[in-house]
């Protein structure tokens, strides 16, 4: 199976080099009438001539490569997403014998895609291996964290708060001076530095007021992800702040058992003391009699 980016790239590629269509003929046509290029021919894509060989396209990639210049070239009025959307919905309503050329052809690739792999990592140094080994971790590290990032918006985490010049600058970023987002970003900067201290005051004190913000939603988010089952999520400074809170009553549980505990040895001893010298008192009287 391609990988996502992989897929997504060639979908993206194909829509801008051939324009918008649909397909008014009949799968099975569709399917059987196959130029040779998606058949025969075992392709990979390679990012260079001497970079490593990339896994092949799977056998719906494969469908989508024929099928999109035809509906392109019989419905120009249809947008590249709906084409998309139209391919996708053939594959789902094809018949297994359908997706059979599609699904053979992608096999022999990646039967090919094994021989050049092994090829080109046996003529990688050590020093190369460990490169790749790097990039591969950074490029799953990648992954993972907007894996995450997209958890979090799900979850309805609070954005962080503004700065004050974060806030300015998307008070004045249209009226800014530049055609382009950086020229834009540049000059808002300048002004920035060259706003009066009162000036300033304004964006700070809104600021301040988004800290309070965030601090107040972060904090019944964090109660929220408690109640579902999700502390994984909840900040290390959160953490630690409740494990210092829970040792403090902890230590003020233990010094009131003490205090407890010593007042009732006190009051224990003292009701000893008074029962004794009750009992010497009743001693005193009966000898005198």
């Amino acid at each position: 199976m391609a990988p996502f980016s992989i897929m997504t790239a060639s979908v993206s590629l194909l829509a801008k080099s051939f324009s918008i269509f649909s397909c008014t003929s009949s799968l099975a046509r569709c399917t059987s009438v196959l130029p040779a290029v998606y058949l025969n021919p075992v392709k990979y894509l390679t990012s260079q001539a001497s970079g490593p060989p990339r896994r092949p396209l799977n056998g719906y990639m494969r469908y989508v490569l024929q099928q999109q210049p035809i509906m392109t070239r019989q419905n120009p009025e249809i947008k590249s997403v709906d084409v998309i959307r139209k391919i996708a919905q053939q594959w789902r309503t094809m018949s297994p014998e359908q997706k059979q050329p599609f699904q053979e052809a992608s096999l022999r690739a990646r039967e090919q895609f094994k021989v050049e792999l092994q090829r080109y990592q046996a003529q990688l140094t050590p020093a190369q291996v460990q490169q790749q080994t790097l990039e591969k971790r950074q490029r799953m590290a990648k992954r993972k964290a907007i894996r995450k990032k997209r958890e979090l918006t799900n979850l309805g985490k609070p954005k962080r708060p503004r700065t004050a010049f974060n806030i300015f600058m998307s008070e004045h970023f249209e009226e800014a001076r530049g055609t382009t987002t950086q020229a834009k970003m540049k000059s808002l900067f300048e002004d920035w530095k060259n706003l009066f201290s009162h000036q300033k005051q304004v964006y700070t004190q809104l600021a301040e007021d988004d800290k309070v913000r965030y601090k107040n939603e972060m904090k019944s988010w964090e109660e929220h992800m408690v109640e579902i089952g999700r502390e994984d999520l909840i900040r290390e400074q959160t953490l630690s702040t409740k494990k210092k809170l829970a040792k403090t009553a902890k230590k003020g549980t233990k010094r009131a058992t003490a205090v407890k505990k010593a007042s009732a040895t006190a009051k224990s001893k003292t009701t000893k003391k008074t029962t004794k010298s009750g009992a010497a008192k009743t001693v005193r009287t009966t000898k005198k009699t």
